[in-house]
């Protein structure tokens, strides 16, 4: 007889929610007796629209290993609370995140490299292959999620990049383009959208790009075409819609920490027991079932990341 022992922080695959929504498309208001503005508009509607070519490998074979202790959050749910300050600082982005054309897209690869190079989107996606990951998910601001993502380990982009021996980090920014991210237009911030993680971290088994959600090609509100998803840390550090991955030897300085320094560090690991400067970090919102639960150290990831920090106690760790 087979005897099944599960961690504690797992749950049967029968309780995953399933996804039953998905986003609302936007719809384009055409001015009459603007000709100008209308050709303009049904340019970018054509632009925004292009289907995904890569939408035949979703969706993915699901990797097992990564298990979750909660549901799935409703897509509808997950799409309508989300943070992306390139377009607005509210939570509800999807509408103004729809009029960003996705393709052509390119990632550029460049910095302490061995083969630096610019690559098309779709021909990335099919080098590196696509794999479901269930992770969780914990915002600074003390609420929290869980995703069914689809991507690629970022250790093969590491390996497809072959950085020096020299280089500690990569750096990564988002596209800049404040016509279509109007948020962009606020030229007090920092832009573009910049984070960081040293190699280590890159090359961890749990980070990984996302170039899907759900089930198909990932949403434009999710980072589309490109984000990062590295669930022991605070979800300001994933960062969307990337463009380029700069290997360096200096530590990047990323978009929170510029704004915010002492609120907001370069590690961002989730530890319940740092509070915030504004607020604690014990527990989590469960966004969707308005639930409070328990905070975990590394968001209970810790067996597969703590010992990337050994010997570092005298950083700041903790957002």
């Amino acid at each position: 007889m087979n005897i099944i022992h599960r961690r504690g922080w797992e749950i049967p695959e029968s309780a995953l929610t399933p996804e039953h929504f998905f986003f609302n498309r936007r719809s384009l208001i055409v001015g009459a007796g603007a000709i100008a503005l209308t050709a303009s508009a049904a340019s970018a509607q054509r632009a925004s629209d292009v289907p995904d070519p890569t939408a035949d490998l979703y969706p993915a074979k699901r990797n097992a290993k990564y298990q979750l202790d909660r549901p799935i959050t409703d897509e509808k749910v997950n799409g309508n609370y989300n943070n992306f300050y390139e377009f607005n600082s509210s939570k509800n982005v999807t509408a103004q995140a729809e009029k960003l054309p996705i393709r052509p897209w390119t990632v550029t690869i460049d910095g302490m490299v061995e083969k630096p190079q610019t690559i098309d989107i779709d021909t990335l996606v099919r080098k590196m292959g696509v794999e479901e990951r269930h992770y969780r998910h914990r915002c600074v601001e003390a609420w929290s999620m869980a995703i069914a993502w689809g991507g690629f380990p970022m250790a093969k982009l590491v390996e497809l990049a072959q950085p020096l021996s020299s280089a500690k980090y990569v750096e990564m920014k988002t596209l800049q383009d404040p016509k279509n991210m109007p948020g962009q237009k606020q030229t007090w911030f920092p832009w573009p959208y910049t984070e960081g993680l040293t190699i280590a971290e890159a090359t961890n088994e749990l980070a990984f790009l996302a170039t899907g959600a759900y089930g198909k090609p990932i949403a434009k509100v999710h980072g589309a075409p490109l984000r990062l998803a590295v669930p022991w840390k605070y979800g300001f550090k994933h960062i969307k819609s990337i463009v380029r991955f700069t290997f360096t030897d200096k530590r990047p300085m990323s978009y929170w920490e510029h704004l915010q320094k002492s609120e907001y560090g370069f590690w961002a690991n989730v530890n319940p027991q740092v509070p915030h400067p504004r607020w604690s970090q014990a527990t989590e919102e469960v966004i969707g079932t308005g639930n409070r639960v328990p905070t975990q150290l590394f968001n209970g990831y810790g067996e597969y990341v703590a010992d990337l920090y050994k010997g570092l106690e005298s950083e700041r760790l903790w957002a």
